[in-house]
């Protein structure tokens, strides 16, 4: 078993602390991907795991192991670098061989299991060359065949595709996610890529400013964000995040975003707004359409509502586009079919999917419908 068990764990830099008592289960053969903005603590916690940081307090088990006294080597973890880590003047064959040659193992051992980390990685045909000869992509193969040879119960990759461009990213991507079907080990994988994180992951673990805001699937996260910070970090584009008010009028509570605008909140049993409170309108991208029939929209349900808008910016994504546009004062994004031509200004008539609609405590930022 590989479970990887983090318990109130701490960093402490001096006084300075950079991770605050955080807890996570990594379950056994489980891809687990840690993913949050720049200083949020997921690279600290990675290290930490792999022993190359010490910790402050709390425990870090990994298999049946407290793990915080044991050197990196003897942790039964394998990291892959970001900048890949490759000795310039070896070979492909020896950089992955060089670890397990410092262990002093049988060089026919050595040899079936480099054979066996470039059948998976398909490197067979590159093994008697240089770093330099070789593309990104194929350096970073090498950097994952290094630590699939240690064959560990651990696999840590510290945002192993930033160096690369978008579309190697997107075919290393599918390579990780082939690589863990086939190991079968456990991964816990950093990245700050909201893409890479909901692609590979069986579980994602979002982080903020060395907390954890929440852990869960990839639907789970998209589709029931915790707090404004996760709804408004997961998700391309963002989900709009509009400040708003609670007006109690009528039979229907409504949610005022303008002077202009109030939309209607869908009842929901669980849901205690009151009259004035401050909240967070969420809405994702994908829940407005626009009402000409040009794509399919939510017409028909009782959770949809129409308003009128102004184009105010284009961008044109090829199979897609991202509208931002003025709804009666109230600024929000829309993703909208990609072979129709738009135009600054121009007037269109939005329909809103209401059935997905978040409400977050403006002063909490916690969801609260």
């Amino acid at each position: 078993m590989a479970n990887v068990i983090l318990r109130d764990v701490v960093k402490k830099y001096g006084k300075l602390e950079v991770v605050h008592g955080i807890n996570l289960n990594v379950i056994d053969k489980e891809f687990v991907v840690l993913v949050g903005p720049s200083g949020c603590g997921k690279s600290t916690v990675l290290r930490m795991i792999a022993g190359l940081e010490e910790i402050t307090g709390g425990t870090i088990e990994i298999g049946d192991r407290v793990v915080n006294e044991l050197a990196p080597k003897d942790r039964d973890a394998a990291m892959v670098f970001q900048n890949y880590a490759l000795y310039p003047h070896m070979n492909v064959y020896k950089n992955m061989s060089f670890g397990l040659t410092l262990r002093k193992m049988p060089k026919d051992e050595i040899d079936q299991r480099v054979k066996e980390a470039a059948g998976i990685l398909e490197l067979q045909e590159l093994l008697h060359r240089k770093p330099h000869e070789l593309s990104g992509g194929q350096r970073q193969r090498v950097a994952m065949g290094r630590a699939i040879v240690r064959r560990p119960a651990v696999y840590l990759f510290d945002e192993p595709l930033s160096n690369l461009d978008a579309k190697l990213r997107t075919q290393m991507r599918l390579e990780i996610k082939q690589l863990h079907q086939q190991v079968e080990n456990t991964i816990i994988y950093v990245t700050h890529d909201q893409v890479e994180a909901m692609t590979l992951a069986d579980r994602i673990v979002v982080m903020r400013d060395g907390y954890i805001e929440q852990v869960g699937n990839p639907l789970e996260i998209f589709q029931k964000p915790a707090n404004s910070f996760v709804a408004g970090f997961i998700g391309s584009p963002p989900m709009n995040l509009v400040p708003a008010v609670i007006v109690n009028g009528g039979d229907q509570q409504k949610l005022r975003l303008s002077e202009q605008l109030e939309i209607p909140i869908p009842e929901r049993s669980s849901a205690t707004l009151s009259d004035g409170q401050k909240v967070l309108m969420g809405l994702r991208t994908e829940d407005l359409a626009i009402a000409d029939g040009t794509q399919p929209q939510p017409h028909g349900t009782p959770f949809s509502f129409a308003v009128p808008g102004t184009v105010r910016i284009v961008e044109p994504l090829g199979n897609e586009t991202n509208l931002h546009l003025d709804l009666c004062g109230a600024a929000l994004v829309a993703k909208v079919e990609g072979r129709r031509l738009f135009a600054p200004e121009e007037q269109l008539a939005m329909v809103l999917n209401l059935t997905h609609l978040h409400i977050f405590d403006a002063a909490s930022e916690q969801s609260i419908y």
